[in-house]
């Protein structure tokens, strides 16, 4: 997610962080209302639909205001996002935020200049109730766009007999020092077998 994730200061840090960094500060972003809407049954009823949904809501063109109720019915009342990055001696940084706090930070780069990111490898295990799911994604700016961003989602879930909730969502961007493990990527088609 979601992460987070474009203003050109955002390509100096793992996308999303800057602007989530600047939420920490002392500038307060723009308020964004967030009214509260009934969950969609086909978000919330599979692992495979929460999971589309979640990309969904944050991604569209410029101009397009994101689906922030919408994301919000996808998670616990109180849901915290650490974003990870790291600060110029290479020590990791969490940066946590509420769901509100990430809607405020993220919302003006996300509409003013587009933002679409999709899911390119999922890794989930599941035990009764429970999920765990490492999304691995690409973020762009445009649907046809080059590729601006690339890291992994790790998503915790729960199933309480009806639906499917987030109970945490924890981001962290690939880097040069932190490249995607093979496992966490697309198999790569072996293209035609050789004549």
């Amino acid at each position: 997610m979601f992460s987070l994730r474009i203003l050109p200061m955002v390509f100096a840090l793992p996308l999303f962080l800057a602007p989530l960094a600047a939420a920490q500060q002392s500038t307060p972003a723009p308020h964004v209302d967030v009214p509260a809407i009934a969950a969609r049954p086909d978000d919330v009823s599979t692992l495979d639909g929460i999971m589309k949904a979640f990309y969904e809501v944050i991604s569209g063109p410029a101009g397009q205001p994101r689906q922030w109720s919408r994301d919000r019915t996808l998670y616990i009342s109180d849901i915290r996002f650490v974003a990870m990055s790291v600060d110029k001696n290479r020590k990791p940084v969490p940066h946590i935020t509420t769901h509100q706090q990430f809607v405020e930070a993220a919302n003006s780069a996300l509409v003013k200049d587009g933002f679409f990111e999709t899911e390119i490898h999922r890794n989930t295990q599941r035990f009764g109730n429970l999920a765990h799911i490492f999304s691995t994604y690409e973020s762009r700016t445009k649907p046809d766009g080059p590729v601006i961003a690339r890291g992994i989602n790790s998503v915790e879930l729960f199933w309480d007999g009806t639906r499917w909730w987030i109970a945490s969502g924890v981001w962290d961007d690939e880097r040069p020092d932190n490249p995607i493990p093979a496992e966490y990527l697309p198999v790569a088609s072996p293209g035609p077998p050789p004549k």
